[in-house]
């Protein structure tokens, strides 16, 4: 049974073992576990139970990591989307007075409508149509977005009015226990120590602990609370042409936040082929749809692919073992869900800004002295970090390179897809905007 596991799983094939497997999963889960408690503070705040959201946000992301792992055979976790719940929250609920049983019907259609162009192949013409020149690019960009992300939640870097950002206190015992963390993990991986992002995390939460830096206050949760949200969707109300809007934005965001977290994560765990193409692609994103329809019959908005698996990849995870492995710790935390909110952003942070480092190596592969390559990639790198969004990064860069394409009279008829994706990025810019 063991044996038939590691050829299915081709740990062979990928130069891999169940221990790296397994601790990348735990190195993924942990660097994503802040999910399962931002998610329902920001859905709470439309008036659905924080309990019943924290309930079907662990069940969703246990369905559709537990997936993707088994069927796609990918290192690749799945949770509610950040800013897609922030979207849902703010602008559908709050701004727009629809209820939240509607907004949950909106992200239901948006899943069938994912399976419908995964079925008819469209999601994957999509994919392909992205040049590969900027597969380093969407990598390196989202390596800087996550190293980003680190720096702000250990308070290295913090807001400032004059100059945007500043750096932070660094005598703040917060901030100076990720600066700890930081070390640990960099010294743990120049010793070529496996699992150095799991002790490093592990290590910087046992040093808060000693010095009374980890603050825990449990909240009343149970797993029966999950009914309250659990098949309240309105459909009726979401198939309302008022509704077209939110369910074009949700399927718009989620569909480009997917592609270029899917191109980063298989870019630096080595598992596009040869001509660029990403395997089992169809998989991946029948994953992906039916993980987001089970969200909406639970109680939870768009799910969607997590780029801190990259944490697990830089741990070594290449296999679907790595998915499953998380998708099984999201499981257990349905029982135990106040647990994990133990684990601080400082003992995190430090995890983020390292492989946010790993991630940026692909870069040296961009032909930076042609220009037509490097103007966008230049702007792929620099916009997802500095607009806070995959997407909208990954929107800056192709559309660059289709307009230069078009402007220099490099045009080719065989390129169709990369200019209609181009003209659906300027039309998700337009919706955005006005969202």
């Amino acid at each position: 049974m063991r044996s038939r596991l590691e050829h299915y799983f081709g740990f062979a094939v990928r130069g891999t073992d169940w221990r790296t497997e397994i601790l990348a999963g735990f190195t993924t889960f942990i660097t994503m576990a802040y999910i399962i408690f931002v998610n329902p503070a920001i859905l709470h705040e439309t008036g659905m139970p924080i309990a019943a959201v924290t309930a079907a946000t662990c069940l969703c992301a246990a369905f559709g990591s537990v997936l993707m792992g088994a069927l796609a055979n990918y290192p690749l976790a799945l949770a509610p989307g950040m800013g897609l719940n922030a979207y849902f929250t703010y602008t559908v609920v709050k701004a727009m007075h629809v209820p939240w049983q509607t907004a949950l019907g909106a992200v239901f259609l948006s899943g069938v409508i994912f399976l419908v162009l995964t079925f008819t192949g469209i999601r994957q013409l999509l994919v392909s149509a992205i040049p590969h020149q900027l597969h380093a690019a969407v990598a390196g960009g989202i390596g800087l977005f996550i190293a980003f992300i680190g720096f702000r939640n250990a308070g290295i870097i913090v807001p400032n009015a004059a100059t945007t950002v500043a750096l932070g206190n660094l005598h703040t015992p917060f901030t100076a226990l990720a600066l700890f963390g930081l070390v640990l993990i960099a010294t743990l991986q120049v010793l070529r120590v496996r699992a150095a992002m799991l002790i490093g995390v592990l290590g910087t939460m046992a040093a808060g602990l000693a010095f009374g830096q980890v603050h825990w206050s449990p909240v009343p949760y149970s797993l029966a609370s999950l009914g309250e949200t659990a098949f309240r969707l309105d459909l009726r109300g979401a198939l309302h042409i008022g509704a077209a809007e939110i369910v074009f934005v949700f399927l718009f965001v989620d569909l480009f936040d997917n592609i270029g977290t899917l191109v980063a994560v298989s870019e630096r765990a080595g598992l596009m082929t040869a001509d660029h193409q990403i395997p089992r692609l169809n998989r991946i994103f029948f994953a992906d749809a039916t993980a987001t329809i089970v969200g909406s019959l639970t109680g939870t908005s768009t799910v969607t692919s997590y780029i801190e698996s990259s944490a697990g990849v830089a741990a070594g995870g290449r296999t679907g073992v790595t998915a499953i492995v998380t998708g099984l710790l999201f499981a257990i935390a349905l029982f135990i869900a106040p647990l994990v909110g133990a684990i601080p952003s400082f003992a995190t942070a430090p995890a983020l800004i390292l492989v946010g480092g790993l991630m940026v190596t692909g870069l040296g592969k961009i032909e930076w002295n042609e220009p037509v390559i490097a103007i966008p990639a230049f702007l792929t790198v620099t916009t997802i970090p500095l607009t806070w969004s995959i997407a909208d990064g990954l929107s800056f860069g192709l559309t660059s390179y289709a307009a230069l394409e078009i402007l220099t009279g490099r045009a080719k008829r065989s390129s169709w897809m990369l200019y209609l994706l181009a003209a659906l990025f300027l039309m998700r810019f337009f919706f955005l905007h006005h969202g």
